[in-house]
């Protein structure tokens, strides 16, 4: 960050010139090519964040991406998964927001809402210790999305927490996650950005 680098000349944007947006265009483009290098370094945050867990939240991450690869399932679901939990340390009550707003613009409308939804699905396997409704996902019965997101919890996401288990290292996945946020397929800026 180069406070001497060309910047904006307007006060308000209703002043803004086509100079003033080129400019900022020329700080914009770079800026997000470099947004996996940001969520990996937000990712490696979760190293030794237990909250309780048996494993640490980047080993469940991990682990959970690495089930997950191992399943077969495609590059994108195994990044999702991956970046499932990432909202822990910023979004606390509302994890599952964070990440998704992080992937949406990278994923289809099923991956997306998967993510989205996974912690009321994932409650079902813990709820009920809490005095909640276990059975709280029953409200999406029938929605698209519903059998895949009870099945990402089930296979991947309530399994991953397993001290022995033979998880892949965060290496393995970078030159995934790199692939996955170069390609913008639903944002408002895919159009400019290509």
């Amino acid at each position: 960050m180069n406070e001497h680098a060309p910047r904006a000349k307007f006060r308000s944007m209703d002043e803004g010139t086509a100079e003033d947006w080129a400019t900022i265009g020329s700080h914009f483009f770079p800026f997000a090519q470099g947004l996996a290098d940001r969520v990996l370094t937000h990712l490696k945050l979760l190293d030794g964040d237990y909250g309780g867990f048996p494993i640490d939240r980047l080993q469940h991450s991990l682990q959970t991406a690495t089930r997950a690869h191992r399943g077969g399932e495609s590059e994108d679901y195994v990044v999702m998964a991956l970046l499932h939990d990432i909202g822990d340390t910023l979004g606390t009550l509302n994890h599952p927001d964070i990440a998704a707003a992080i992937i949406k613009p990278f994923v289809d409308e099923k991956l997306h809402w998967m993510c989205e939804h996974h912690g009321i699905f994932q409650g079902y396997y813990f709820f009920h210790y809490l005095g909640m409704d276990r059975d709280m996902r029953e409200q999406f019965r029938g929605h698209p999305h519903f059998e895949d997101t009870a099945r990402f919890c089930e296979i991947y996401d309530q399994t991953a927490f397993d001290e022995a288990y033979d998880t892949a290292p965060l290496d393995f996945f970078e030159p995934m996650v790199r692939r996955f946020f170069s390609a913008p397929k639903r944002s408002i800026y895919v159009s400019t950005a290509e």
